[in-house]
């Protein structure tokens, strides 16, 4: 299948996810524009996918991708002569799980600097007000507080953010910042000397989020120098220039502090998401460094997480105990058989993926 001349990508230039498209699509150097949504535009899309998120691209004749992760693996297979993934399947897998945890987990950490800092949520409601809501017919000091108290329900309250949880929702940005710092301070990406796809699942919250929001933005400068350069090394990256570089990971290394985090914060995480989910709960309980947090289910992070167990799996006995050695956890996590598989919803796709299932935008 070809590729369209040019990709509509329909998103907003703040968006987590579609600053990870727009880079991925960048470093292949596939040509794309970028259409700014509104509120009209946004249903549309919804319309077209049946799930009300962003970015959308639309695709041949009527069809459209949802989802970023699924349209990264569809281009991949369009486009492999650059591809993000390395051939190792021990550093592929590790790839694919550092894209879950960058797109999963720093997901809250992100939206808590952007919408609890109140010069950060002055900025961000004042553009949004002026773009994304600019043909909603209110004065622009209603829209700029519907989109507020929106962004503030919705991604602090509904998501477990309180007075007792918020310093740990930073310190989940910090200690991640931390050991991104320890990985890039060695070497210009995160599994050695060219981007992988888990430069670009780490890039949506790094960029668009931390790299760009006054606060998060003004920590990374002063805290992880190395973080910096490598989010506009990443925005700047033609694939093309790498392709004989090598990916390489030594055990133990660099990457130790960062797969310490996925180990013993995301995957429990994940887990407990999943726990609910097969019990009927619409809630669910997870401590994080000794602070407890009341959250949501998501089914979405439901699916990605039996996905993720079902590559572990699927992994040859040697590979897995390569990454058993020297990080135990994942093979108590990742081992358990997907017993109840979390059906995805299918609608209008080039390929057989599931759209979100949950309203993750902005």
């Amino acid at each position: 299948m070809a590729l369209p001349k040019v990709l509509k990508v329909h998103g907003l230039d703040l968006s987590y996810f579609t600053g990870k498209l727009e880079a991925y699509l960048r470093g292949k150097q596939i040509p794309y524009e970028l259409i700014e949504m509104n509120t009209g535009d946004f249903k549309r899309c919804g319309k077209a996918t049946g799930v009300a998120q962003m970015p959308q691209v639309e695709w041949f004749d009527g069809q459209w991708l949802s989802d970023t992760t699924l349209i990264i693996e569809f281009l991949e297979k369009l486009t492999s002569s650059t591809s993000v993934m390395p051939e190792h399947p021990t550093l592929r897998f590790l790839a694919q799980l550092l894209e879950d945890f960058g797109d999963e987990w720093l997901w809250r950490p992100a939206l808590y600097y952007r919408w609890a800092n109140p010069q950060d949520a002055r900025l961000m409601s004042h553009r949004l007000a002026d773009g994304m809501m600019r043909d909603v017919p209110l004065p622009f000091f209603m829209r700029r507080w519907v989109i507020l108290n929106r962004q503030r329900l919705h991604f602090l309250w509904l998501d477990g953010v309180r007075k007792h949880t918020a310093k740990r929702v930073e310190a989940h940005y910090l200690e991640t910042l931390d050991a991104l710092e320890t990985v890039l301070l060695k070497q210009p990406f995160i599994l050695g000397q060219r981007p992988t796809l888990a430069d670009y699942g780490l890039y949506g919250s790094m960029f668009r989020h931390f790299f760009c929001d006054p606060t998060p933005a003004t920590i990374m400068r002063s805290r992880a120098p190395a973080v910096h350069e490598w989010v506009a090394r990443l925005w700047n990256t033609k694939l093309v220039n790498y392709n004989n570089l090598p990916v390489t990971l030594e055990w133990p290394g660099t990457s130790t502090p960062l797969l310490n985090i996925v180990c013993k914060e995301f995957l429990p995480y994940m887990q407990a998401n999943e726990q609910a989910i097969e019990l009927g709960k619409r809630q669910f309980e997870f401590t994080s460094d000794g602070v407890k947090f009341k959250l949501p289910v998501q089914r979405y992070r439901g699916w990605r997480y039996q996905r993720l167990r079902m590559r572990y799996q699927s992994l040859a006995h040697t590979s897995q105990q390569e990454l058993n050695t020297y990080f135990p956890e994942l093979g108590t996590a990742l081992s358990q058989p997907v017993n109840c598989p979390i059906e995805a919803k299918i609608k209008g796709l080039p390929i057989q993926a599931p759209t979100t299932m949950t309203s993750r935008t902005w």
